[in-house]
């Protein structure tokens, strides 16, 4: 599959904004999305061909980067778009000097999972009933840079 990975931009909001209702039980708003685009500490990438297949969402603060986001099409799912999407935003990380990138996960994701620890992300803890719609632990992984 043919794709590049770049800044989200206004135009890719609609299809994200799609693409967070049909991942998540509780999807952001096209406005929460268009708000990240003046957020001075937050970027959003997007994997696109003729269309968005997928996307990652990065605050930095402090050093510290943790993804927001993170999500790809199901019909683009096993095709390296979100392996992608991980490796830009770590890359982007490093380059800003962060000392690591952090996120959390349902624990019942194993795909994620999986893709999350062979890019080198390590188990840093449970937050109990992290989400809802189903109820269920987060887990928390880090990877650091330093």
């Amino acid at each position: 599959m043919n794709f590049t990975v770049e800044k989200m931009t206004a135009g890719h909001i609609p299809q994200i904004a799609l693409l967070e209702k049909e991942c998540f039980s509780q999807p952001w708003s096209e406005s929460a999305l268009s708000e990240e685009l003046v957020n001075e500490n937050s970027y959003f990438l997007v994997a696109v061909s003729d269309v968005v297949l997928g996307y990652i969402g990065v605050q930095e603060i402090c050093g510290e980067a943790y993804i927001t986001n993170v999500a790809v099409f199901e019909n683009c799912r096993k095709s390296g778009v979100g392996r992608a999407l991980l490796r830009t935003a770590c890359d982007g990380a490093e380059s800003r000097n962060c000392e690591f990138i952090t996120l959390e996960v349902r624990e019942s994701n194993a795909p994620a999972i999986a893709l999350y620890e062979s890019e080198g992300f390590e188990k840093a803890g449970i937050r109990k009933n992290f989400y809802s719609s189903p109820t269920e632990n987060g887990v928390i992984y880090t990877k650091y840079f330093k």
